[in-house]
């Protein structure tokens, strides 16, 4: 009876765990994206993608799990298993859908073109000089498609890692999404958009594992209600002062 009272105890256990385990939605972000994804001196993760990650996971009644992830293993983590979804600010492309599924877009995302105050460098001669973006990005992969062999570019871990070089003259622009381009400039003396908003078609997404339907769902759902319900809003005004849905 011992026994069998001990087996029937960490049965419900068991069950219990996994039932917890169910409500934690691990959540990845980069942690290198202001004003999207930043960490704090304290080591927090914040901003926009966070914040917009916890209101969904509240809003499915889940609890959220949110850690940092380098950019180039974002998507094998996910494939892994190390977490289960993305909220990165990650665009949606056909590539990407190779290897992972995405939710409906939460914002749509614009190119721009950063240099320091004083350049003379545009559009129609950033093909002309050494160009800067974040590796595996939509603003890589326009320059390269936009300029070929034409143009110097050359490709970092991160956006700071290419502000940096802008900064000391090793590089002349940096193509980046147009919000963390404004948010730099904003905050950074001596810099300016050269170019400001490049149109590419871009929809940010959240990444899910290929065959995980009902968390695809659950998002999908979850993002129409807090369109509806004005949280959306009230956490993009909060970054951004405005809607940028």
């Amino acid at each position: 009876m011992k026994n069998t009272l001990m087996g029937a105890s960490l049965a419900i256990m068991a069950m219990a765990s996994a039932a917890q385990a169910e409500d934690v939605v691990r959540i990845a972000t980069e942690g290198a994206y202001p004003p999207f994804n930043n960490v704090t001196a304290d080591g927090e993760l914040v901003g926009f993608d966070v914040d917009i990650a916890k209101a969904l996971c509240a809003e499915m009644a889940r609890k959220c799990e949110v850690v940092a992830q380098d950019w180039d293993g974002i998507i094998p983590g996910l494939v892994n298993n190390k977490y289960d979804a993305i909220v990165a600010s990650m665009s949606i492309t056909e590539e990407r859908l190779k290897a992972i599924d995405f939710t409906d877009p939460y914002y749509s995302n614009y190119l721009s073109v950063v240099t320091k105050d004083g350049s003379t460098v545009s559009l129609d001669t950033l093909g002309d000089v050494a160009i800067g973006a974040q590796r595996s990005t939509v603003g890589a992969q326009w320059a390269e498609d936009e300029f070929g062999s034409r143009a110097d570019i050359r490709l970092y871990d991160t956006n700071p890692a290419a502000f940096s070089d802008l900064a000391a003259g090793r590089i002349e622009a940096v193509v980046i999404d147009f919000l963390p381009a404004a948010e730099f400039v904003k905050t950074n003396d001596g810099f300016g958009l050269a170019v400001d908003k490049i149109d590419i078609n871009d929809k940010i997404g959240i990444g899910t594992r290929q065959g995980d339907d009902d968390l695809t769902a659950a998002f999908n759902a979850a993002l129409e209600t807090i369109r509806a319900n004005g949280t959306y809003e009230a956490i993009s005004v909060e970054y951004f002062g405005t809607d940028i849905y």
